[in-house]
């Protein structure tokens, strides 16, 4: 299965979306780079705000990845973290998303 996560920087005030088989792994890496030229080294430390299952398929993941991420939008990050606790509105996106 593969996980949409987003992170946050509160030293930075920014947002990172990814997309993974493993969250805490991710997490772990994003907060420990083996060298500091990576985008997610210059504003450490991340902490993880949601993640939600996409698809067992890494192109579907990609997909759903890619749709959040162009939408550049900080409010829909934003509602995508306040929606965390109900399940059905990733279930629903990911489905609308994939149906296009």
């Amino acid at each position: 299965m593969f996980y949409i996560y987003i992170l946050y920087s509160k030293k930075s005030d920014r947002y990172y979306i990814g997309l993974t088989s493993n969250v805490y792994r991710r997490l772990e890496e994003h907060n420990n780079p083996p060298e500091n030229k990576k985008y997610t080294a210059k504003h450490l430390p991340w902490e993880l705000k949601i993640f939600f299952e996409c698809s067992d398929s890494r192109g579907n993941g990609l997909l759903v990845e890619r749709f959040i991420k162009n939408q550049k939008s900080r409010v829909f990050l934003e509602k995508l973290i306040s929606e965390k606790d109900n399940p059905d509105y990733f279930v629903n996106l990911v489905e609308n998303i994939l149906k296009k």
